[in-house]
Parts: C-alpha cells; structure tokens; sequence
C-alpha cells in the first residue's frame, strides 16, 4: 500500500481511476496484487494489472521460460517468474470473462519489484524470459518514473470504477479465441485419440455435464479404471470439448507431473498459451465459492489428499472442496494407486461428501487395457507377483509384452538408452529408497542411486518435465514425476524396501529402507510406535502400489532389476523360460532363422 502510494502521487494519474486492492478474479481463487482502471486518450477502456514482489534478489533456473528461484516462505524456492504470473492473471481475466470480451476491455499487465536493485545482464531479464517480460514488464527499485508513464499510457481518463464494476460483473464464458485454440490443439492430436469404450464413458460425461447446466442440478461423476484404460485420455478430451461448449471446466490433479505433461502435449511447439491456466493442482478450491465452475475433471483422485497448502495447513478435505466448487464434478480413479500417506482417494469418501452436498452420484468403469500392448493379464500377473491380489495369471506365458528380468542395473540402463532411440519414450524409474539432496537436484553427474559401481540421479528440478525432457532418459523418475503418465518402454530398479523372504515364500515390504527424502510415508514411523500393525499395513499397501505402478508404466514393455537377489530369483521363476519354446520346423531353412 505503501509503496503504491507514492508510486499514484502524480498529477496526470486521474484522481478517479478505479483502484482494485487484492482483487479476487471473477470465479476463480486467484488475487491480483493490484489494479488500475479507466479510459485512454481514444475513450477505450482499459486496465492496468500490476503484481508486486517484496524480493530483493532471484535465480534463474536454467531451461524454464516461466520458473525462477527466490527465497520466500522462509526458504529458497521455486516461484514462477513475475512476468508470466501477471501476463497469466490477464490472460485468465481475457479468456473466461465476456465484458472484457464484449466490450473489448485492454488488460495491460507488469511486475513491480520494488526491493529489487537491477544489476547488468540481471537474471530478471534473461533471454529465456523474453516470452513474457515483453507482454509484462518488470519495474525495480529506482524505477517509480518508468511504471508511472507505463501506467499512463492505459489510463489518461478516470472511469469511477465503472470498467472494474464491468468486469466484476462479468459472465463467466470462455472467449472464441480460447476454444478455437483447444479445439485445434486437440485435433489430430495422436496422444488423445479414444478408442471403444473410452468414447462411451466421454459421450455419457459430456451429457450428464450438459444436464447439469440445464436443471442447475448437482452431479458427481466417478469413473474407476486400472493403470492404460485412458482415464486421462477422456479427461483431456472433455477439457477440450466442454469449453468449447462454453463452459467454465478444468483439469485438476494433485501431482504436478501429469499437468505439465499434459499442458504441453496440447501446446506442441506453441510455447506461450493460455492453456496453462485450465491445468489445476487440487488444493486451488480451498476458498472457492459453491458452483463457480461448470465442469471440474480430476485425474489421478486417488491422489487427493485433505488439507492443501505447502504446510498442509489449508482447507478441510478437498474432495469435499472441488465437489462443493463444481456444478458437476468428475473423478477418475484407480484405488490401487494410493502411494503415499496423505492419499484419501476413494470411491467411498468420494460418495461420501458427493451424498453431503447432495450432489447426485453417477459410477461408470473402464475396464479394457490399451496400456502394456492391451494385456489385461500382464495387470494381474503384477498383482498376482507383488501379492496385492490372488489372480490366475502365475506366469506370463502367452502374453504379448516384453517384461524382461535385467541381471545389473546397468543392464537395465542399457536396453532403455537403446528403447529411447526412436523416439523419446523409454524411461529409467526407480523406487524412493535413495535420498534427493537438495543442494544436488539439478546435477546429473551427482549420482544419488548408488548400486555397485553403477550411479545415475534423480530426475532434475530444473523445471523440465521428466516424462518428455530430451536429457531426462539419463536420469530416473520416481513415483511422483511419473504417475499419470505413459511410455513405451520402462525400466525399472526395485530397491530393498521390497524383498524377498525365501522360508516363509512370501513378498516383504520395509519402510525404513525408504529414503528419508521421501514424503510418501511421512509419520508411519510415529504410527508404528503407536500401532505397529495398523503401521504395516498401510506400508505395505503403499510400497506394492508403488511399484504396481512403476512396473505399468510402459506401453510395449518393462525391464527390472531387484537390489535383493531373493527377489530377483523369485522373479525369474515366474517370467516364461525362453530356453524352452518349442518349434515345429518343416524345412532347414526356417530353422536357420529360428535359430537366429
């Protein structure tokens, strides 16, 4: 306020310009710092958005076009760059808000940084940024000159407020610009082609969605499907789809992974788009305000958690918020991917809070596989092998998928840098058993997973998604950078929080070999003073699901390497005996190419 205040003492800002203070957008939860309206020298309306920042100094993180790094929340973290947060909160205004539309409303945005000292060749204007620094400058300590003949370029005339009522006023409605965007992003799109019964379950969604705004009714959609069904096939369609029907919709999800992956397959080579903003993480409806959406598609909502917030401070139950946001709501899920903890995503918790709200409740499931080159039986021979399950498929004979048991982890890397080759979809993944110094997350030569004489690290926080990043075949994913998420092929290095145990023939989980990195299990071992069997149960779900999940991850096939060799023999005896398979030969010419 202070700052402002000096920055407004000037005769030719007029005195009756509307001024926004922390404004709330229109049917979202984001706040705008700050806001000046009115009219410029042609009577055109227009407004100012201006997001302040208390830092003094800044990183730039190598590879990112909208991330850097500052110390804020009482620890060095990665924010978004100022630029792209005000050019984002005009663009959100811009693209679901009709009088800015109709009556053709200017949005001007910039980022004040007022303890900020510009120094030559500042990470603040790095040429990676360009992208938005040109839509949103920045202004700095020393430069109150500069904003305030930025400003009165926009705002020559005062308007009483009467632009700010305009667009507080505002329908909610996706601009033409918007849709036609999706609607072409999306077309011939070959990673969100649907298939057989994935076009049911999208047609059923898209018509009890339509209802929804018809009888202003409440309905909660729970769609069930186990890892390849496409769940975030349909999720991305709808997305599509529903706005261009005109409705407010949003993927939302808890992991960040899927949203960025997701955000920038639609993107392709597009690289500044407003498509962002309709990728949400789940803790984003903790104050909003009942049916500001039409449409709110979860993926992953095994993965919602309670609370939200950095601390987990913030909200009471998020499934109860999205709901309670939503005309109508949909999840999809899988409840035998709960992998940490704080995961509260089930079909009965959901059903829960949908009765509460009297929200009508609609189940449908996806049953076929198009993940693991459509093996169903690949799904249950995995659960069959981790002991999640009793299922018939004891081995994989017959099975068209390449599942193969490496001797080394070097092998492992190996078959997948080759996999990789062709066209950027073999992964190495790896179980959450080796620690992720903080002060090493963005060096690929510092090896956080040492077996033997073979090292590699953790996928890098440097800001690039690790499911299509270029570099990121030569590191490895964990469960949260790959959840979600699909490849052809993935190796996967199984650590020794599951093992073997040979005289009791059985699957071991132990959580105390889980990293201490790993939030996943953050207060088992408080738990398991308390209630050491209540403790192993939860354990052992979490760490099977873990690598359930893992070990689905590859369209084609999956290669796996066990730190305990028990596990590996274990393995090998329910993999099919190659050296075994016969053929029935006619000539000696075939048999030469059989023996090849």
């Amino acid at each position: 306020m202070n700052y402002m205040y000096k920055l407004l003492t000037d005769e030719e800002i007029p005195s009756d310009a509307g001024i926004a203070i922390e404004y709330n957008i229109p049917q979202t939860a984001k706040r705008v710092d700050f806001m000046i309206s009115g009219y410029d020298n042609q009577n055109k309306p227009g407004m100012v958005i201006i997001e302040l920042k208390q830092w003094s100094e800044l990183n730039k993180i190598p590879s990112s076009d909208a991330l850097v790094e500052t110390y804020t929340g009482k620890a060095l973290r990665k924010v978004v760059h100022p630029s792209y947060q005000a050019w984002s909160y005009a663009q959100l205004i811009a693209d679901y808000n009709a009088a800015v539309q109709d009556e053709k409303i200017q949005l001007v945005p910039c980022a004040y940084l007022h303890n900020y000292f510009r120094k030559h060749n500042d990470p603040v204007d790095d040429a990676q940024y360009e992208l938005y620094t040109k839509e949103a400058p920045v202004f700095t300590k020393g430069q109150v000159g500069n904003l305030r003949a930025f400003i009165k370029q926009c705002i020559k005339k005062g308007d009483n407020k009467e632009v700010l009522y305009l667009i507080d006023h505002g329908k909610i409605r996706p601009s033409k610009s918007l849709q036609e965007s999706i609607a072409s992003m999306i077309k011939g799109n070959k990673e969100f082609i649907m298939i057989d019964e994935q076009r049911v379950v999208y047609e059923e969604i898209l018509k009890l969605s339509a209802k929804c705004q018809k009888d202003h009714k409440k309905r909660t959609i729970i769609c069930t499907g186990g890892p390849g069904t496409g769940k975030s096939v349909i999720a991305v369609q709808l997305l599509a789809e529903l706005t261009q029907r005109g409705q407010f919709v949003q993927y939302v999800s808890k992991n960040s992974a899927p949203r960025q992956v997701y955000a920038a397959k639609l993107k392709g080579n597009i690289k500044k788009s407003s498509v962002d903003n309709m990728f949400k993480g789940s803790g984003t409806f903790t104050e909003a305000a009942k049916d500001l959406y039409h449409t709110l598609l979860v993926d992953e909502a095994h993965r919602l958690n309670e609370k939200s917030g950095m601390f987990h401070n913030k909200g009471e139950n998020q499934i109860k918020e999205i709901i309670h946001a939503a005309k109508c709501s949909v999840f999809f899920i899988d409840e035998s991917q709960r992998v940490t903890i704080d995961d509260i995503g089930s079909v009965e918790e959901i059903r829960k809070w949908a009765n509460r709200a009297q929200s009508e409740v609609t189940e449908m499931e996806l049953v076929s596989q198009f993940r693991c080159n459509g093996s169903n039986g690949y799904l249950a021979w995995v659960d069959d092998l981790l002991e999640i399950r009793k299922t018939a498929n004891y081995t994989l004979e017959g099975l068209d998928y390449d599942v193969f048991l490496c001797e080394t982890p070097q092998e492992v890397r190996a078959k997948i840098l080759e996999k990789n080759k062709s066209n950027n979809r073999a992964r190495i993944l790896a179980g959450y058993c080796w620690d992720w110094p903080k002060e090493e997350r963005r060096n690929t030569n510092y090896h956080d997973i040492q077996i033997g004489d073979f090292g590699i690290s953790w996928n890098l926080d440097d800001g690039q998604a690790f499911a299509i990043s270029e570099d990121s075949v030569n590191e490895a994913g964990c469960i949260h950078t790959t959840q979600g998420l699909e490849f052809d092929y993935v190796g996967v290095i199984i650590g020794d929080d599951l093992r073997y145990d040979k005289v009791n023939k059985r699957i071991v989980t132990d959580f105390t070999k889980r990293a201490s990195t790993d939030q996943s299990l953050k207060g088992i071992k408080k738990l398991n003073r308390e209630n050491p069997e209540k403790a192993k149960v939860i354990a052992d779900e979490i760490i099977k699901n873990t690598y359930r999940t893992l070990i689905t991850r590859g369209m084609k096939g999956c290669y796996i390497y066990c730190t305990d060799a028990d596990l590996r023999e274990y393995i090998r005896d329910r993999l099919p005996d190659r050296s075994k398979k016969l053929y029935l030969v006619k000539d000696i010419q075939k048999l030469q190419k059989v023996a090849e």
